[in-house]
């Protein structure tokens, strides 16, 4: 925990720097800057910045591009497109973060930087960065107007030979968890999770390239067993080529073939699943074209097993395949429409008379999300399914709605979400021959359906409010409220990994499952580093006193994290 305890005295370091700063301003400022490791330019950038957890980014205009009415050419940058990021969707519940001039981290504060516009972001101005670290994009670096400047710079775009862009980076995060009644038992689970990430990629123009990512999970003091997601000695969570094969309507199209860490749309349906220790990664062959408007994505994919004893492997009996298509009528707007198929072989799927087999599933889904005139937000999704589950007919569905607003000429640019989640349950598990319980694949629910992990996307309603709020530019306070419903009384409530807590074959016990608040601000430090705290709550409803003992979980986290 020694991590977790320089954080805090950090932090506390602030309030009392920033008191003596007006009688000591330079000691102070370098003091302080040495101690959180950042070194910001002293000049504001001319590129505007943005969060990508709430808007879609991508490359703004190639250095080897002209504008409409330059005097001069720009000089030809054979790595404006190197390497391939995708432009990162806006997950739902997206905030919307304050711009303009002011202070957009702690450091900022104490040393008294104040900036004419957000900085750019790479990685995020959170602790939770929903994208891999392949994606994270430094191509402002090329701009010659470019006056932001890192300490890490050193390490990313470095031009390597004859043609060669090299980079790398990394991420250590350590996070403490105290769960009182902890995964609905009676036991009290305190304990610690380190990460350490590291990666490379080495790209010839925009031809050719490899990327690479090791990670070591570790777990400490825990009561009770880890989880699969919490330990990973020593292991490649990323080792993928990608070969460009020709171009598309003046788009580059891209063969990725690997190891890979995966994220989809909304992540409702697949995520790298940034909240886990060890993350999720895939092995398989994607093939991608990314343009200014229209987006395609075809792949076929293994999930990747953790095993933190041996080097981790695919297993072999899941295949995921599919298409995914997107549509951005401007930044921020989008319209995806797929098709994806998940074949499983293992033997898990319990059908009519408790027959076990296998299951095919295939989801069509639909989502649009985006604003109006940053005021109004929105986020609609539909899925349905159909397939086999062991011997029954899988017929089955899922839906979201959220309406927001930003009160963007209000202090603190506070924000309102209204959420209904809906995924289908089945009415008589293990009778006749349909089957109707949705299945979430491979989610991002820690997001979406609270942090306690309790409840997944499978035979849930679920009512959820969030409000956020920016106290300053670099602070960040969200609450949710979930009031949780079983879809079908008779069907088990499923927790965040697809596993069955819970269960009342009669439908005696009701659908009432609870209510979870679920409270987070996160502090963002410097450009490298944030700190996240939060505390979660779930008031137990019937459906949890009447089918088992009568619990009601809390969590508290803190988590800090530097990334380079």
């Amino acid at each position: 925990m020694r991590p977790i305890v320089r954080t805090c005295l950090c932090v506390v370091a602030f309030g009392v720097a920033r008191l003596c700063a007006a009688q000591q301003p330079a000691e102070l400022d370098a003091t302080i800057l040495t101690a959180f490791d950042d070194l910001p330019g002293a000049v504001e950038n001319e590129i505007d910045g943005d969060d990508r957890l709430a808007v879609d980014s991508s490359k703004g205009e190639p250095v080897g591009q002209s504008s409409p009415g330059a005097k001069a050419a720009k000089p030809y940058n054979p790595f404006a497109h190197t390497p391939p990021i995708f432009t990162v969707p806006r997950l739902g519940l997206y905030p919307l973060p304050p711009k303009g001039p002011g202070y957009y981290s702690a450091a900022d504060f104490l040393t008294d930087d104040w900036r004419k516009a957000p900085p750019p972001f790479p990685w995020g101005r959170t602790s939770l960065k929903p994208f891999p670290f392949y994606d994270a994009d430094f191509g402002y670096l090329d701009n010659p107007k470019n006056t932001y400047h890192m300490w890490s710079d050193v390490l990313k775009r470095q031009e390597v030979g004859d043609g060669w862009l090299f980079s790398t980076g990394g991420e250590f995060r350590d996070r403490y968890e105290n769960q009182i009644d902890a995964r609905l038992t009676p036991v009290n689970n305190n304990y610690e999770l380190l990460r350490t990430m590291v990666y490379g990629s080495l790209y010839h123009c925009d031809n050719f390239g490899v990327f690479v990512q090791y990670l070591d999970a570790q777990s400490f003091g825990a009561e009770l067993p880890p989880l699969g997601i919490d330990r990973n000695r020593s292991d490649l969570v990323d080792l993928f080529v990608d070969l460009k094969v020709c171009e598309w309507d003046d788009h580059p199209v891209y063969v990725r073939g690997g190891r890979q860490e995966v994220y989809l749309g909304s992540q409702r349906l697949v995520s790298n699943l940034e909240w886990a220790n060890t993350l999720r990664t895939f092995q398989g062959v994607r093939t991608f074209r990314q343009g200014e408007k229209w987006d395609f994505n075809a792949f076929w994919l293994q999930p990747i097993l953790p095993n933190p004893t041996y080097f981790d492997s695919p297993d072999s009996k899941q295949n995921l395949s599919g298409i995914w298509t997107t549509y951005r009528a401007k930044p921020g707007s989008s319209w995806d429409l797929y098709a994806l198929n998940r074949d499983d072989a293992n033997q898990t799927a319990v059908g009519q008379g408790g027959v076990v087999g296998g299951s095919n599933v295939t989801t069509l889904g639909t989502r649009v999300v985006g604003d109006l005139d940053n005021t109004w937000l929105y986020d609609f999704e539909g899925m349905v399914q159909v397939g086999r589950h062991s011997n029954q007919d899988l017929q089955a569905a899922a839906s979201t709605t959220g309406i927001g607003y930003n009160f963007k000429n209000v202090e603190m640019t506070p924000q309102l979400w209204v959420y209904y989640d809906f995924a289908s349950g089945d009415a008589a598990p293990e009778q006749g021959s349909k089957f109707g319980t949705f299945n979430q694949r491979y989610p991002f629910g820690h997001y979406y359906f609270g942090y306690l992990d309790l409840v997944g996307r499978q035979n849930i309603q679920d009512l959820n409010l969030q409000p956020i709020a920016y106290p300053t530019k670099w602070i960040y306070v969200l609450t949710q409220f979930h009031d949780f419903h079983l879809a079908q009384a008779r069907s088990p409530l499923f927790n965040a990994g697809g596993v069955p807590l819970r269960v009342d074959p009669t439908g005696a016990a009701g659908n009432n499952v609870g209510n979870e608040i679920d409270f987070l601000v996160n502090f963002h430090l410097t450009a490298h580093q944030d700190l996240l705290i939060g505390y979660s709550k779930l008031f137990a409803g019937n459906f949890i006193r009447q089918t088992g003992p009568d619990l009601s979980p809390d969590l508290f986290y803190l988590q800090h994290q530097v990334r380079w």
